[in-house]
């Protein structure tokens, strides 16, 4: 079973950054789609942005220009780096994996934009 584990949420004021990372257990990037999720309260979770096993990239509206989604194979490590944060950014964000191998979740990492 592929784990994976995020990291790099936190506080933040707005316009600040912040790049998570989402470190897979195996290698998966050739059989799997990567992409990011969150969910804030009270809201349903919606895919941010996501990069197919082929590397083409995809976002949502809301983070278009702000966000980069990326990989580096050699870590097993798929990256969001996120610029100039919204309060409405604020959210649990998720890594999510699916494709050959199936799906999978990580834990969620906490971040926070302050206005």
């Amino acid at each position: 079973q592929v784990q994976l584990v995020e990291s790099g949420g936190g506080l933040v004021q707005a316009g600040g950054s912040l790049r998570l990372s989402c470190a897979a257990s195996e290698r998966i990037f050739s059989l799997n789609n990567m992409g990011w999720h969150r969910q804030a309260p009270g809201k349903q979770r919606e895919l941010v942005a996501y990069m197919t096993r082929g590397g083409s990239r995809n976002y949502v509206d809301s983070v278009k220009g702000r966000f980069t989604i990326s990989r580096d194979n050699a870590k097993n490590t798929v990256y969001l780096q996120m610029n100039a944060l919204k309060p409405e950014d604020t959210a649990v964000y998720y890594c999510r994996s699916w494709g050959v191998t199936g799906e999978t979740w990580g834990q969620g990492t906490q971040v926070t934009v302050s206005s």
